[in-house]
């Protein structure tokens, strides 16, 4: 079974994208599809990095952490909100932060707000972050409109049976492309000296 981190992004109060992330850590589990972590940015609190993880002389115990989490996970769910059309500083600083961690990484997007287009403005400048950090970006999206009233503040969804469907076709996609990205890792056959 896959082991997912799960990227709760926004460190705002009264945040609502971190509902949908409750809600994927129970989907995943209740299904039996993956191990699951939340990575809370709030909880970590990180500063403004001013380097990046391998250059800093002293990093904190967060920040290994923090980096040991994503290196060791087969997938990366994030959940981020839009503010004004684009991700949180929290998300980019996390981003930047890190780099080999995110090498051909399955990361796979669900974009939250308070509106009507469910955050999908956020999608194309995540997505170039992500492609030039040479991260792996999933092929589907998973927008939340008007989040406060989709969820519960424990990530519990309205419409379960809707929400659970369109969940479905967005997590197979991470799925298969972990168990791509495991297979590739494994040596192709023929690859070796001939006996």
């Amino acid at each position: 079974m896959p082991h997912i981190a799960i990227i709760s992004s926004s460190v705002r109060t009264g945040r609502n994208s971190h509902r949908v992330a409750l809600y994927f850590k129970n989907y995943l589990e209740t299904n039996s599809l993956a191990t699951v972590e939340i990575l809370d940015l709030k909880e970590y609190n990180f500063p403004l990095f001013d380097e990046r993880l391998r250059f800093q002389k002293n990093p904190s115990a967060g920040m290994l952490d923090f980096a040991e989490k994503i290196r060791s996970a087969e997938g990366v769910l994030i959940v981020t909100p839009e503010y004004n059309g684009g991700y949180p500083a929290s998300l980019k600083n996390v981003i930047d932060f890190l780099y080999d961690e995110w090498h051909r990484k399955p990361v796979a997007i669900s974009t939250v707000s308070d509106g009507v287009f469910g955050g999908t403005q956020v999608i194309t400048s995540l997505q170039f972050s992500l492609w030039k950090i040479r991260a792996w970006t999933v092929p589907a999206m998973f927008p939340v409109p008007k989040a406060p009233e989709a969820f519960d503040e424990n990530g519990n969804p309205k419409d379960k049976a809707a929400t659970d469907k369109r969940a479905a076709n967005f997590i197979n996609e991470l799925l298969w492309c972990i168990e791509a990205g495991i297979r590739m890792k494994k040596p192709l056959l023929g690859s070796g000296e001939a006996g």
